[in-house]
């Protein structure tokens, strides 16, 4: 069977049980007889996985023959790429970055390549995006998948770096009207919140991306059997596009610093105007509120209390100084 099979993905963790001849053909494989499978010449077995149980996992492991701590570690949940050696085999892991809904937020999973000598097992958790669209391609291409495990699991990394560069262009997009509203209006209760969720998941996207760069520079310096050296200038190849991809990340990422700090100097404006506003307010009514103070002491000789003009004459006193003091603060622009 095949990624294109009228089964669910969700009713069966075998998505694709199949074993390619020299002339490109497949052939449906149950997972008990994988190891005959292995032993027919010029061939490739490919089984694709999705959310498969322990039980499964070992059970393929023991038909490849390898030893039991392998299907352990496929098992395991990964946080970060990496690259596992057991001699005839390698273990590498991925982390997918793919898109879901409208609102340009990534979402994040898991894929697996089990790579071997004449085999590939490849394993998703979390990823929703099939690999049957690639699968038909390689299919009718069969001098592609006759150059062996290793070439078809250079496609699959380069199937979920295209992936990266989508979920980069979503991610983008949803930062942009957040860094002009920040310049436009500074920090908001909500815009931080929003901030804070895209800061997270920008950090999450670099974790999960730029170590993959490391892990396919490693393969393409270091021996390991199962992988030819023919193969090994595309796994270089494969690191540089990580590379670049990680940098339009940190492009991103600078932008959303770039956008916080703005967002604090505006606010932190905002509040050095409202300060002043206050401070100018409070000196303005600092006039009257002291005259109206002394004069309600209520001392029996005071300046013109006896005078028939003397509260006229106060009032305009304390008008004239409030009218200088709010005419100097427009001048200064505090008010």
């Amino acid at each position: 069977m095949n990624d294109s099979s009228p089964v669910p993905e969700s009713l069966s963790p075998i998505l694709a049980s199949t074993l390619y001849g020299p002339e490109g053909r497949g052939r449906a494989v149950e997972v008990t007889q994988l190891s005959d499978a292995l032993k027919a010449e010029d061939s490739l077995l490919w089984v694709g996985l999705r959310e498969p149980p322990a039980s499964l996992l070992d059970a393929i492991v023991a038909q490849l023959g390898l030893a039991a701590d392998v299907g352990q570690d496929m098992a395991a949940n990964h946080r970060v790429p990496k690259v596992m050696d057991y001699g005839q085999a390698v273990l590498l892991v991925a982390m997918t970055v793919e898109v879901r809904g409208t609102d340009g937020l990534p979402a994040f999973g898991e894929t697996q390549l089990l790579i071997g000598p004449n085999y590939l097992i490849t394993l998703r958790r979390g990823a929703v995006a099939s690999h049957s669209a690639l699968r038909q391609r390689l299919e009718s291409r069969p001098d592609q998948l006759a150059q062996g495990s290793a070439f078809v699991a250079t496609e699959l990394l380069d199937l979920l770096i295209d992936r990266y560069n989508l979920a980069n262009d979503m991610f983008e997009r949803a930062v942009e009207p957040m860094e002009q509203a920040l310049i436009l209006r500074g920090l908001e209760k909500l815009k931080v919140r929003k901030l804070y969720q895209l800061r997270r998941d920008f950090q999450r996207m670099h974790n999960a991306i730029a170590p993959l760069g490391e892990v396919c520079r490693r393969l393409s310096h270091r021996e390991f059997a199962p992988i030819k050296a023919a193969a090994r200038p595309l796994f270089s190849d494969l690191a540089d596009r990580v590379y670049r991809v990680d940098r339009l990340l940190d492009n991103l990422g600078e932008g959303l610093t770039f956008a916080f700090e703005a967002g604090m100097l505006i606010e932190q404006s905002k509040q050095t105007e409202t300060t002043r506003r206050l401070a100018a307010w409070a000196a303005i009514l600092a006039v009257p509120t002291a005259i109206a103070g002394i004069y309600g002491m209520n001392f029996e000789y005071m300046p013109e209390l006896q005078w028939k003009y003397g509260y006229l004459a106060i009032l305009g006193l304390m008008g004239t100084i409030c009218g200088t003091l709010f005419y100097k603060f427009r001048q200064a622009k505090w008010l």
